[in-house]
């Protein structure tokens, strides 16, 4: 019976590009729906950009560009990568979409008139530097359940523990280094707790895998909470129905947008999206995830879902991180490895093939082993498979036009290959791909083992042996076929050459059990090359040079000790277009609304400036004025909502009450520069 499957990946962020790591999701999944389409099934793969929230709202600013456009500059990245390693999606949209937009009200609303939101008012972190309240991401500290060091304000990732970001001990804000200080606001929440009975009916039912079940036990058992879905201006998102100012929060309106993605495919194609959202459908939906974000996908999801009568998923598939040589992706070691950074020097389908043979069904991290998977590659893929039809393409194509044989002269060795289908599909089907690639790499082993056996160079050489060399030629080729069909989910351009030689439509799972017989093949061409040593050199190379020229984030367990960390370097041409001048403090008054800022005027021999400077720590008004200090006399104007500030200056100190700028001296004029 035919399968109608809609599959979804995680939505990457649309605030950097795609690495390794990630594309372990993306494979994953992509495998399995290409080898669901190879078994004739209807399914149907879209993912999006996750374009919403502060982060996305802050780049944005940092670079001078709309959010819309950063959005859209990260997406075509993003597909493009995707692209280049044959992820095949039939849709790829955006989060900041109309149909997201009306989804994202619509079960927003109708879990509101169902009593499943309620308003209150919460204490909330909020930046008095950036005079922002605080997302869960843009607070660290540590862990109130487990103390684990520097984590995220919404969940740390040693423990798998969700709370609210007020609840971190030694919080630091990741915006401006500042201790948050704590406001009043009216959220929005989703009562999770509604849906409990109906959440541990349907997380025992086999829609998620034992050991993510086990997890959410601990949660239940620490009873569910309700879930904050609001979120304070100034904010890039959707603004939440009949409220003023405030947004939905990005993870809420994030998995919504797989159904978006979806229903902008469906009225592009055709397809009645209604058909596949109905709570009785006989449709599936697959989910494909990352273990760090089960919490949202196996609860707070199936729970909104429900809430508005939409279906809830049928399986929800997680998977662990990837590691790289047995530690973590690392920057300065050059292993934190972009997706293009890697098409950069290797084919693709070497990582997807590596990655298979990787892969269970199960949550466990992989690692990337760089000389496991340069050794790898070489053995399996070009040592085995390809070498069988590089072995037995010759000798068709020169000395017999291309011809294989009419019969099998080892029609029992074909059967032992094709009768692996039904074997091989429920290792598919499993997400068990590695003891799929074992399976097939062992019939590969098998086909070698019979051309070296056969000798078709040999009886080549011979009078009389001609019909025997095309027997087991042809047979070979035959067995290469079938292990290609068997491949063909993880390797699908190989596939598509290897079709395009053997002359042959595209390969489905129902072609594995027929034998080309009497069919004429084309020349060969060779599919793969081997992994050669410095192709792997040039990606950690590449890849230190690429994250050496990012600005790093500041370092957050300094900030706390408030160190700051040392900048990225400049050249000194960079250092020698600042302007330093002695500038005589003229006057100086406090700024209505700021807590931290004095508004200076400034002398600097030529004219005077205006600066708002974050010294209220230090000094009042009174004790400034005719003191000297350090200015960037030349730094662009910069509007705040004070006024323009036309410059900075410097001072010296670990802060607070101990900032020190200079006292008045003979040898100090205004206007002079510092050398």
């Amino acid at each position: 019976m035919q399968r109608k499957i809609l599959v979804t990946s995680a939505l990457p962020y649309a605030n950097g590009s795609i690495h390794l790591g990630h594309m372990v999701e993306y494979i994953q999944t992509d495998i399995w729906v290409r080898f669901q389409k190879m078994r004739g099934h209807e399914c149907h793969y879209v993912c999006a950009d996750d374009a919403h929230g502060t982060p996305i709202m802050l780049r944005a600013q940092n670079e001078g560009i709309s959010p819309e456009q950063l959005i859209s500059d990260v997406s075509k990245e993003h597909q493009a990568d995707f692209a280049d390693f044959a992820i095949d999606f039939d849709n790829y949209h955006s989060t900041h979409s109309d149909e997201n937009r009306a989804l994202a009200s619509q079960i927003y609303l109708a879990n509101r008139d169902a009593g499943h939101i309620e308003a209150r008012t919460i204490s909330q972190a909020y930046d008095p530097e950036k005079e922002m309240f605080l997302p869960d991401r843009f607070i660290r500290g540590e862990c109130p359940k487990c103390g684990a060091a520097d984590q995220y304000g919404d969940n740390c990732e040693a423990c798998g523990a969700t709370y609210e970001p007020t609840e971190l001990k030694n919080p630091v804000s990741a915006v401006s280094g500042a201790t948050p200080i704590t406001k009043e606001s009216e959220h929005y929440f989703f009562k999770l707790g509604d849906f409990e009975k109906t959440l541990q009916e349907w997380t025992h039912s086999d829609h998620l895998q034992p050991e993510v079940t086990r997890k959410l036990g601990e949660w239940f058992d620490s009873g569910l909470q309700d879930w904050d879905i609001s979120r304070d201006a100034p904010y890039f998102g959707f603004e939440i129905p009949d409220t003023d100012n405030k947004f939905f929060y990005v993870w809420m309106d994030a998995p919504i947008g797989y159904l978006a993605s979806f229903k902008n495919y469906c009225e592009r194609e055709g397809i009645d999206f209604n058909e596949f959202m109905k709570p009785d459908s006989d449709t599936e939906m697959v989910h494909f995830i990352g273990k760090d974000i089960i919490y949202f996908h196996a609860l707070f999801w199936p729970a909104m879902l429900e809430g508005a009568g939409f279906r809830q998923p049928d399986n929800i598939y997680a998977h662990g991180f990837l590691t790289v040589d047995g530690k973590k992706m690392s920057k300065s070691r050059g292993t934190f490895i972009k997706a293009r950074t890697y098409l950069d020097h290797l084919n693709p389908e070497y990582l997807r093939y590596y990655f298979a043979a990787k892969l269970g069904n199960g949550i466990d991290d992989i690692d990337l082993s760089l000389e496991d998977f340069q050794t790898r590659i070489n053995a399996d893929l070009v040592g085995k498979v390809v070498n069988i039809a590089s072995r037995c393409a010759g000798f068709i194509s020169k000395r017999f036009d291309g011809k294989l044989t009419d019969t099998l002269t080892e029609p029992g060795l074909f059967t032992d290959f094709s009768n692996q289908a039904e074997a091989i599909a429920k290792r598919y089907e499993a997400r068990e791909f590695g003891q799929a690639m074992r399976e097939i790499m062992a019939l590969a082993d098998r086909a070698n083992v019979y051309i070296d056996e056969m000798k078709p160079w040999v009886l080549a050489k011979e009078e009389g042996k001609e019909d025997e060399v095309q027997a087991i030629c042809s047979m070979g080729i035959n067995l290469f076929r079938v292990l290609i069909a068997y491949l063909k989910p993880v390797l699908p351009r190989t596939a598509e050459q290897a079709e395009a030689f053997l002359n042959i439509e595209p390969l489905q799972w129902s072609d594995i059990a027929t034998p080309l017989l009497g069919h004429q093949i084309n020349k060969f061409k060779p599919l793969m090359t081997r992994i050669e040593q410095d192709r792997l050199d040039a990606i950690v190379s590449d890849s230190k040079e690429a994250m050496a020229a990012e600005q790093k984030p500041k370092a957050k367990t300094e900030q706390a000790k408030g160190i700051d960390p040392i900048a990225d370097e400049i050249q000194f041409d960079d250092f020698a277009k600042i302007d330093l001048r002695i500038a005589k403090i003229v006057n100086a008054e406090h700024v209505e609304g700021a807590d931290k800022l004095l508004k200076l005027t400034l002398d600097i021999g030529l004219d005077e400036k205006q600066v708002f400077a974050g010294i209220k720590s230090a000094y009042a008004p009174e004790d400034l004025v005719g003191k000297l200090t350090v200015m960037v006399a030349n730094l662009a104007p910069r509007k705040m909502r004070f006024g323009l500030s036309e410059g900075m200056v410097l001072a010296a100190g670990p802060g607070g009450k101990d900032l020190f700028i200079l006292s008045p001296d003979d040898g100090a004029q205004p206007g002079m520069r510092v050398k």
